[in-house]
């Protein structure tokens, strides 16, 4: 979560992600009702909020980082913060300080149109999200419309850190492999080295982990032990 809990800490914490083996770094806008969240992001989120930090800064947060990293860096935000700007200011200045992606869980295939125009103009990526409850053509039809990756709900409810994965996962992702040839990249619940391993065996592209992140920042922001954490769960990605 960008700015939780300063956007300093932040800055440290993404190149200690980067060094920990991390591919892409997805930054959390602060929000002040983020619905597809569980608690320990909702959280960060208001501490971010009360420290100050707005999406200009995210936005300057990615540009700081750009002078000094190559790796892939995706905005997680909601529909309102994009509005608020302006759609092409918006993305206009995403693509400016070096954005590669954009997540809007609040935003719907059916009125996402205008802002994949606008995204795609600048070849700036939207990422959807396939819910488990999503009908095979629905999610061929999410497919066809995200850029960069689908984002794989694995779960029903928020995010956050859960003890297993859930049973039919496997065949959904076998059915989403029949729709799309995006790559499937699985998050919501995922939070240790098992759950990795797990989903390398499904044959994922890749593995969303963002809520056990978030909570081990909030206590102790060491980008040591940040970085540590992630090259523990990256070194899942090549197999047990």
């Amino acid at each position: 979560m960008a700015g939780d809990p300063s956007l300093d800490a932040t800055e440290r914490l993404v190149h200690a992600c980067a060094r920990g083996g991390a591919d892409v770094v997805e930054l959390g806008v602060p929000f002040s009702d983020p619905i597809a969240d569980g608690s320990e992001i909702q959280q960060a989120s208001q501490r971010a909020l009360r420290a100050g930090t707005r999406t200009k800064d995210v936005l300057s947060l990615v540009s700081r980082l750009r002078d000094s990293s190559d790796l892939p860096l995706v905005l997680m935000t909601y529909l309102n913060p994009v509005l608020a700007l302006g759609v092409d200011a918006f993305a206009d200045r995403a693509t400016k300080a070096g954005v590669d992606g954009v997540i809007l869980p609040d935003l719907s295939l059916e009125e996402s149109d205008e802002i994949r125009r606008v995204f795609d103009a600048r070849g700036l990526d939207h990422i959807q999200l396939v819910a488990p409850s999503t009908p095979e053509e629905r999610a061929k039809r999410i497919g066809e419309a995200s850029r960069g990756f689908l984002y794989v709900v694995a779960r029903y409810g928020t995010t956050g850190a859960r003890a297993e994965l859930p049973v039919d996962l496997s065949e959904r992702l076998r059915v989403l492999r029949r729709v799309t040839t995006l790559p499937l990249a699985v998050g919501f619940g995922v939070s240790m080295k098992s759950h990795v391993h797990s989903l390398v065996s499904m044959g994922v592209d890749g593995v969303v982990v963002g809520s056990a992140i978030v909570r081990r920042a909030a206590e102790d922001p060491d980008p040591e032990r940040i970085e540590g954490f992630v090259r523990e769960l990256a070194s899942g990605l090549h197999g047990p």
